[in-house]
């Protein structure tokens, strides 16, 4: 009677490409109506395994039931059938459509060979309301957040009509309030009879929505557990194989000359709207400054402009005295800023490219990588060997394509690329994006490093956690400027989060210590 309870079922499952096993005989049962994450490591083989199921991908050997009967999910198409959708990590959107176009596609509904363009768009909105995962409907995908990008493709899932949603890091580019809403949203589809598994590398959402657990390491299951009776620690062990610690360790900062400075900085968004306006900010050799904000206050404009990937309309940037306003994106690496992009398929990898010619992308012009106008493809190799050992990149060949690796792997490809060139400036947006706890941890300690080096970093998060643990001093950020600075120590998420929405310093204080004040005599009269 058990095995009915089990929506999903895959059993003895195993993937090779070539002599490669991404996933080895495992082991997954999901029970209709709960949360089921998926833990492991970038590389163990989660969103392999979630392919197979989406039917993306086939598997080697294995069986796979759904609703107790047996099923060969041969593309995902039959996946639709079957009642299984998928949320990508990475977004699949036709960028030249519009937001109802992109949720809508393959499943249109038309009358007479004819696309009822008005009724789709009202109907998107109808569901994008009733998910509180609010969307405009008309916009065109290529000139909306990142934000939005990823709220779409939920609707993609709703809008079919799955009863089975696999969701694959759906927080990783959510602002702390839209991460609340989603888990709400979470529990309302389980309360409707839904199953949800759940990708995630964040063991604070898995306490706090998820059921059970299942932990997989380097493609092999290592067992399930109940999520209510299991600690965040035992879960982060299991998953990598060993104990972690949660927290960076660091020494004071020491604040030396001034590395970056920026003064009255305008720069436009893609609408031509004024994104970062009048935006002073200095960040000194031997600091990490943080950037809190929500997504979409001119954050990613600011970081675009310092790295010439767009034009600043006025306001001067200077790298150690040296004006650097609207240089080209190669002449501002040479002058000492490395990069690790927000977005690390648009802006920092080329997919098709082979991992060691995309680690070597900053210096491919320079010996020993080429000489008189030809690369030397084995001193590319060799460096690219050495990055992949050092920065713990997962990968069957430095000769494999960026585009082969787990999402979390091409992020540290980039990290390992931009960190080993030493820059004065180390620009860090998002950083841990879709990394494990054990990845997590040592990126930290990378960031913390380079900064005792005497290097400056800017720190740019959505996770406010990483802010205060990373940061020696955090800027806020709303609507293109920065309303105030605060020292981690001294403030809190609560605080963050609510000049994040705009409030003042003084008045956020206020706020929350007349919240402890009546909670502590709430608390008081309860007794």
């Amino acid at each position: 009677m058990a095995q009915e309870n089990y929506v999903i079922e895959m059993l003895g499952v195993t993937k090779t490409f070539g002599n490669f096993k991404a996933n080895d005989n495992i082991q997954l049962k999901v029970k209709k109506g709960e949360v089921h994450a998926l833990l492991g490591e970038n590389g163990a083989g989660k969103s392999t395994l979630m392919n197979i199921l989406s039917g993306l991908l086939q598997p080697t050997s294995g069986t796979i039931k759904v609703n107790g009967k047996e099923v060969t999910i041969s593309s995902p198409t039959v996946a639709d059938k079957l009642g299984i959708g998928m949320v990508h990590q990475h977004f699949m959107l036709v960028k030249d459509f519009t937001v109802t176009e992109n949720i809508i596609l393959g499943s249109e509904t038309s009358q007479y060979g004819l696309l009822n363009r008005r009724a789709s768009e009202k109907m998107i909105k109808e569901l994008s309301e009733k998910y509180k995962l609010y969307v405009e409907p008309t916009a065109k995908v290529e000139n909306i957040s990142v934000g939005m990008e990823q709220r779409i493709e939920i609707l993609k899932t709703l809008y079919r009509g799955a009863d089975i949603i696999i969701f694959d890091e759906p927080t990783a580019v959510l602002t702390p309030q839209e991460i609340d809403e989603l888990m709400v949203i979470m529990k309302s589809l389980t309360n409707e009879g839904k199953s949800i598994i759940l990708i995630t590398h964040k063991l604070d959402e898995i306490k706090q929505v998820a059921d059970r657990c299942t932990v997989i390491r380097k493609g092999k299951s290592i067992g399930t557990v109940d999520v209510a009776t299991t600690s965040k620690q035992e879960m982060a062990d299991m998953m990598v194989g060993r104990s972690v610690l949660f927290s960076t360790a660091k020494k004071p900062a020491v604040a030396k000359d001034p590395v970056l400075t920026i003064e009255n900085l305008v720069v436009k968004e893609s609408r031509g709207l004024e994104a970062v306006r009048g935006l002073n900010l200095t960040v000194h050799a031997g600091e990490v400054v943080g950037i809190a904000g929500i997504d979409g206050n001119g954050q990613s404009e600011l970081i675009q402009a310092i790295t010439g990937l767009k034009k600043a309309e006025s306001g001067t940037i200077h790298l150690k005295g040296e004006d650097i306003t609207n240089f080209p994106p190669r002449k501002v690496t040479e002058a000492g800023v490395g990069h690790i992009p927000e977005d690390r398929q648009r802006h920092g990898l080329i997919l098709p490219m082979t991992l060691s010619e995309n680690i070597s992308l900053q210096r491919y012009y320079t010996e020993p990588f080429s000489r008189y106008h030809f690369l030397n493809e084995n001193a590319m190799d060799e460096y690219a060997v050495r990055l992949i050992q050092e920065f713990d990149v997962r990968t069957q060949s430095e000769r494999a394509s960026a585009g082969s690796l787990s999402g979390g792997n091409q992020q540290k490809a980039i990290i390992a690329r931009e960190i080993d060139r030493n820059p004065s400036l180390l620009i860090a947006a998002q950083p841990t994006r879709g990394l494990d706890v054990g990845a997590i941890e040592f990126i930290h300690k990378r960031l913390i490093n380079h900064r005792d080096e005497g290097n400056a970093v800017l720190l740019m998060s959505f996770e406010l956690e990483e802010i205060l643990n990373v940061s020696d001093r955090i800027v806020v950020m709303y609507e293109g400027s920065i309303i105030a600075e605060v020292k981690p120590s001294e403030t809190s998420e609560q605080e963050l989060g609510l000049l994040m929405t705009g409030t003042p310093l003084e008045k956020a204080r206020e706020e929350l210590a007349s919240q402890k004040v009546k909670g502590g005599a709430d608390h008081g009269q309860s007794v």
